[in-house]
């Protein structure tokens, strides 16, 4: 069974279960992982912040200067894991991941990044002003407050990440059922999503 990519039946499933699940505050976070320079896993715990308009692109918002960065520029390579307690769902999400830093030459992707920026909390984006994470506190200055004027744009350390999906592992553990997708392209060229039905 195949569906196109502006209505690919995963991403319902996903926006069901962020609706069934939206009392609980952690329904928002998901583990992201990436692949270090050395090989080995490297997994953290991020914020869904939306898919990107008109598209299955998940939006994650990240400090530049986290080890993930470097590590996506080594590897683009990364899968979610993201579970809900209380539909007893499940999502693997495989895909790419891109980087739209400050650098960024791409008007269109720096808008995005911008967009991303303002709808994020002040408080989140007080966080970019600190010390480089993952530093030792001892070679960096003592903790101080940080101020920002609501209305200026992303700070240089802002990074949003577009994780663009490849394939999808979803299982819910209440009626039994495993559905996998996976992303292909049709004769024309266009994104097309496959669906199979697999055992739990």
């Amino acid at each position: 069974m195949a569906s196109s990519s502006s209505s690919a039946p995963w991403k319902q499933l996903l926006l069901n279960a962020l609706d069934a699940n939206a009392k609980l505050q952690h329904s928002s976070f998901f583990q992201l992982a990436t692949i270090a320079s050395n090989g080995r896993p490297s997994n953290r715990t991020v914020v869904f912040r939306g898919f990107q308009e008109g598209s299955n692109k998940i939006q994650i918002n990240t400090d530049c200067r986290t080890r993930k960065i470097e590590e996506i520029k080594h590897c683009p390579f990364g899968e979610i894991c993201w579970y809900f307690t209380d539909s007893w769902e499940q999502f693997r999400i495989s895909g790419r991941i891109d980087i739209i830093d400050g650098s960024n030459s791409d008007p269109v992707m720096l808008q995005q990044r911008e967009k991303a920026w303002f709808a994020s909390s002040l408080k989140s984006r007080l966080q970019y002003l600190g010390p480089s994470p993952g530093v030792s506190c001892a070679s960096e200055e003592p903790f101080k407050k940080y101020s920002l004027d609501p209305s200026s744009g992303p700070v240089a350390t802002f990074c949003l990440l577009v994780f663009v999906p490849e394939q999808v592992d979803y299982l819910n553990l209440k009626s039994h059922e495993r559905l996998m997708f996976t992303s292909k392209r049709n004769a024309d060229g266009f994104e097309c999503w496959m669906l199979e039905k697999i055992n739990p």
